[in-house]
């Protein structure tokens, strides 16, 4: 009997549809940088955002956080460091200015090599007239994940009273309190683990790293203050994180992670 086109090919989608749809909910690795600039100048003087972006491009990251960036400020010879970031790593950014400052603007940005659907900046809480502090929030659209995340980035206060640090973790932990889609949290928050900054946000969010890698002083790290986190657990597995060996581009060295991002997981919160 001749086996007529039609069964060929219900036979043929039978065969090959479930590896189509285990293909398409397979993890996708992430990788991930948090770096506090220095408004681009190093410990050897140089205002230099070549420099940076190269040391960006090292590790090949999809989402990167930095902190101290300048927007057309005097200092920084009036470039707009978010924009030529985003050209020299030709990644799409996103810009919180915190702060006006030398005819220009000082904040936190996004850079990311997939589309950022929305951004919104949010002014931390400032105690006994502060640099103001900021979260940069953002929505990063993933089209291979066909799916979503939210990406903070943000950069807490450094002064050896912690109070605004504490008030700045709750202010975090109440952007996502009622939302459980998946979110990671990257910066500088000027404090380390066991401390009640740390302590506070583990209770919505989880670190990359368990034991401490030391982020600062750059040239020879004795403490952890830039840092990782993910959240709901479900929705993350952790590959790999470790601290750049670059010392002279910044003051901070910057902390890498690669993250399994697993969307398609039942949220628990």
């Amino acid at each position: 009997m001749k086996t007529s086109l039609l069964q060929i090919l219900l036979l043929f989608s039978t065969l090959t549809f479930p590896l189509i749809r285990a293909q398409a909910t397979e993890p996708l690795r992430l990788r991930v940088l948090s770096y506090n600039i220095h408004h681009g100048a190093g410990v050897d003087g140089q205002l230099d955002l070549e420099r940076i972006a190269k040391v960006i491009l090292a590790v090949k990251p999809d989402l990167v956080a930095l902190q101290e960036v300048d927007q057309k400020t005097s200092r920084s010879q009036k470039i707009d460091q978010p924009a030529e970031l985003a050209r020299l790593t030709k990644m799409h950014v996103a810009f919180g200015a915190n702060i006006e400052f030398q005819g220009g603007h000082y904040g936190n940005a996004i850079l990311s090599r997939f589309p950022i659907a929305h951004q919104q900046n949010h002014l931390l809480p400032n105690v006994d007239d502060g640099e103001q502090r900021g979260v940069l929030a953002a929505e990063i659209s993933i089209p291979q994940a066909n799916a979503s995340l939210r990406l903070l980035a943000t950069h807490f206060d450094h002064r050896t009273a912690d109070k605004e640090r504490v008030l700045s973790a709750q202010t975090v932990n109440a952007l996502v309190e009622k939302d459980a889609r998946p979110a990671l949290l990257m910066g500088d928050l000027n404090d380390v683990v066991a401390s009640e900054t740390l302590n506070l946000l583990t209770i919505a969010w989880s670190r990359t790293n368990a034991q401490p890698l030391p982020t600062v002083p750059v040239d020879e790290p004795v403490r952890q203050i830039d840092f990782i986190l993910f959240r709901p657990r479900q929705h993350w597995k952790v590959i790999e994180t470790r601290v750049l060996d670059e010392a002279v581009a910044s003051d901070h060295r910057a902390i890498f992670s690669v993250l399994e991002f697993r969307p398609g997981q039942a949220s628990q919160e």
